[in-house]
């Protein structure tokens, strides 16, 4: 049976049973101390507030702060990871807490599991990577949460065990052959809005023709301006474009990522509500007996972050390379230690398992 919903409702989730078996588990880690939160800085920014702002140097400062090259503050790193600290070296210190909580992990695609590239539609994970979240799914419910379409996302995980949650939480579909699944979970929030969308998308296609480097990525739910290969100082130029366009579409709202401009329907839908939603339809809403793990690196995970943050449950992991403002309370530094995190994960919930064979992870 599948359930499908327009609109998130308080009293009508798909639901599912949980779809392994309880094995490692975490207890709430409490949040890290001395670690205040500058709300103002790290939450997806709506670029649509300010014009004046955006199209002057606020705007500009903010899409070279994305850029690792353009990082000032990297003399601050060592306070930073103090705040921060990797999930890696305090992995046993997380195990040692483990008491009582079942795990269930979201993870991010884009800067994640795959390295950023120049060519979107060129990054593609590592067959380590796969084989790592293949393993670590096999014990504890796994999604990936996507600013991607999902079928996007899913073409490039290729895995059909996960919960797969595209257009930034818009487009939620569960494995359809899980053996202990009860019901399939389908959510799809502002299907109204997809032939906008599509309208849009073909607009802002033709007048990106002008800016070398600059692209266009339909993603179903959402649009993504790439331009990470457009020259600096053509940046303001994709901005004015992109909001020439909008101007007769007040129903749509722009934020921003690394290098990228997000055109999204203007309701109330984000990765931390696409969070949310798994959780309900897992079974687990409301009860404190389970640990999410939310692992992103982009502004849009920042919305993870913070519901985890207000739920008071389980821990959100940046991958970032340098200091940035987050409600994140660890770090990695890249896809590399990510696989390194799922790895260790897989490992502790096979030693509570001897008779599973042998993963690839090493």
């Amino acid at each position: 049976m599948t359930k499908h919903a327009a609109y998130p409702s308080e009293d009508v989730v798909a639901v599912v049973a949980a779809p392994v078996p309880v094995s490692r588990h975490f207890t709430s880690f409490p949040p890290l101390k001395d670690a205040p939160l500058d709300c103002k800085k790290h939450v997806v920014v709506d670029l649509s507030a300010s014009r004046d702002a955006i199209m002057g140097g606020s705007w500009f400062e903010s899409m070279k702060a994305s850029s690792p090259r353009h990082a000032d503050d990297a003399e601050h790193h060592g306070d930073w990871m103090e705040k921060h600290p990797s999930a890696l070296a305090q992995f046993e210190a997380l195990l040692a807490a483990a008491k009582g909580k079942q795990i269930v992990l979201f993870l991010d695609y884009d800067g994640t599991l795959s390295p950023i590239v120049e060519d979107p539609d060129r990054a593609v994970m590592s067959e380590e990577m796969r084989e790592a979240v293949r393993r670590v799914a096999e014990h504890f419910p796994t999604a990936i949460v996507s600013g991607r379409c999902r079928d996007k996302v899913f073409n490039f995980v290729k895995l059909t065990e996960l919960y797969y949650a595209g257009s930034h939480g818009m487009d939620i579909q569960g494995p359809a052959n899980h053996h202990l699944q009860a019901e399939v979970v389908h959510y799809q929030a502002g299907t109204e809005f997809l032939p906008v969308i599509e309208e849009v998308f073909g607009t802002l296609t033709a007048k990106m023709e002008a800016i070398a480097g600059a692209k266009v990525e339909n993603n179903k739910y959402c649009l993504s301006v790439h331009f990470r290969c457009v020259r600096e100082e053509e940046w303001n130029a994709v901005n004015e474009e992109v909001r020439s366009v909008l101007k007769d579409y007040p129903n749509l709202k722009l934020t921003h990522g690394r290098k990228v401009l997000e055109i999204r329907p203007s309701i109330k839908w984000d990765k931390g509500k696409a969070l949310e939603f798994l959780l309900k339809s897992l079974g687990y809403a409301g009860r404190n007996d389970v640990f999410p793990i939310y692992i992103g690196d982009d502004r849009t995970d920042e919305d993870a972050f913070k519901m985890l943050r207000n739920m008071g449950q389980g821990i959100g992991i940046l991958v970032s390379r340098l200091p940035k403002e987050t409600a994140a309370s660890y770090s990695l530094s890249d896809p590399t230690e990510v696989k390194e995190f799922l790895c260790k994960l897989e490992k502790s919930a096979k030693e509570d398992a001897p008779d599973l064979a042998s993963s690839g992870c090493t």
